[in-house]
């Protein structure tokens, strides 16, 4: 059975206008996504992609996507891609962040997230690989987020 939120995006995500709403309805569950003003663009077991733009809010003194909202859209696509991927008696939550700021951030950038196949068992860490691209298709983003996948409590 696929998670809530990946059955979710299964209904609403064949659609633009139904992409949005999807979106909307993550950030509304988890409240500080919407400070990047995401858009969810593809969910499935094993990969997630968020949109955003650059806009005033999110932009730091030099006039680039500020290094935290780079975050903030890494985490968001690899937690989806996780959810999105671990069996169903199991439950994840993030444990570490290692990222990399490559090049200036501007513009319409894409966060690609790529999370293994994960089995149902025992505790242990599965990690994240997310990169960040501009229009110009440049990586100017990199994260690797551990995360820490376990077992549902049975009650």
């Amino acid at each position: 059975m696929a998670s809530r939120a990946l059955a979710l995006f299964r209904r609403l995500g064949g659609s633009t206008p139904g992409r949005w709403l999807y979106s909307r309805l993550i950030c509304w569950q988890a409240p500080y996504f919407a400070s990047i003003r995401p858009t969810i663009e593809r969910l499935e077991p094993g990969a997630c992609v968020v949109r955003l733009r650059q806009r005033r809010a999110i932009q730091n003194h030099i006039g680039t996507v500020h290094a935290i909202a780079l975050c903030n859209a890494a985490e968001l696509a690899g937690g989806l891609a996780t959810d999105a991927t671990i069996p169903d008696a199991m439950r994840w939550i993030p444990k570490g962040m290692t990222v990399r700021y490559l090049a200036k951030a501007r513009g319409v950038l894409v966060a690609t997230a790529r999370v293994p196949a994960i089995e149902a068992g025992s505790a242990r860490e599965v990690h994240a690989l997310v990169e960040v691209r501009d229009a110009g298709d440049v990586v100017v983003f990199d994260a690797d987020i551990t995360m820490w996948v376990s077992p549902k409590d049975p009650s």
